[in-house]
């Protein structure tokens, strides 16, 4: 068992190696004669990854060109081979390589891309699960909005960028469709596959990391206040109204039971009203 444990080791060394020998116990009718056959399997097994990343990542593709794609995928490829021998989980390391791929410093914006669409094939392959109908926020008690945790469809994800992401995969995506893209700003992405089909969003400002303590299962309060530092322009009820039409919500938790919540309204008629808090009336406003 060792040795082929050793052999396996120095086929797979050799393999992602063009400058690497042929380990000796490849044998064939001569020596040249398998050395070939290696080279030809060693090419086959490279292009193949390589369009592997071509698959996957079509609008980094399209940005770069296909050559330069290509020979940044070959560079990647010898450096980080599959772990795994399922090829839909390739490449997760492929937009910090772009990060740090001198050659690709004049679009900063290229690993965010790469992310967008690491994010889509995540979400193509993530389990399915029934997203929840808006009604399921109506009638929410006000005094429990705070400690509401939602519980969110396994496909969804947020993408945030220092760069117009969306737009730029929109528009790559799509490129018969193109429009001029203005203001060059910020933008953050909702990924997720509630049904069918993967569908990507623009999220308002501080909606990003709202929607991203959420999903991290943070109690509603503790979300509301991830938005408001992220962005003085955050609105709850916008955000909200984002986060019901994705379709992502596939239940809620923290609702206290029927019976304690009739119990605790009852002891409050006894003493003075405080006045709600603005959170608790803009989700009074919105989910009433």
């Amino acid at each position: 068992m060792l040795q082929l444990a050793g052999t396996q080791n120095a086929f797979a060394h050799a393999l992602l190696g063009p400058e690497r020998a042929v380990p000796a116990s490849i044998r064939g009718a001569a020596r040249r004669g398998a050395d070939r056959r290696f080279a030809v399997y060693r090419n086959n097994v490279i292009t193949g990854l390589i369009d592997a990343l071509a698959q996957r990542f079509p609008v980094v593709c399209r940005l770069v060109g296909e050559e330069f794609f290509r020979a940044m995928a070959r560079i990647y490829v010898t450096a980080q081979p599959p772990s795994s021998p399922l090829m839909m989980l390739y490449g997760g390391t492929f937009p910090n390589f772009i990060d740090a791929f001198a050659p690709a410093a004049s679009l900063p914006y290229l690993g965010d891309v790469a992310r967008l669409e690491l994010a889509r094939g995540r979400a193509y392959h993530a389990a399915d699960a029934v997203p929840a109908t808006p009604q399921i926020f109506t009638g929410l008690p006000a005094e429990q909005l705070g400690h509401l945790r939602v519980r969110v469809h396994p496909s969804a994800s947020i993408v945030a960028s220092a760069h117009p992401i969306v737009s730029i995969w929109q528009v790559n995506a799509d490129p018969d469709h193109a429009v001029p893209i203005a203001p060059w700003t910020a933008e953050a992405a909702l990924v997720a596959r509630p049904f069918t089909d993967v569908e990507v969003r623009r999220l308002p400002p501080g909606a990003a990391a709202f929607m991203s303590c959420l999903l991290g299962h943070g109690a509603m309060a503790e979300a509301v206040e991830a938005g408001a530092s992220a962005s003085t322009d955050f609105h709850l009820a916008e955000s909200l109204a984002v986060l019901i039409a994705a379709n992502v919500v596939i239940g809620i938790d923290g609702l206290a039971p029927a019976s304690r919540l009739k119990r605790r309204t009852s002891s409050r008629r006894l003493r003075p009203r405080s006045a709600p808090r603005p959170v608790d009336a803009e989700h009074s406003a919105l989910l009433a």
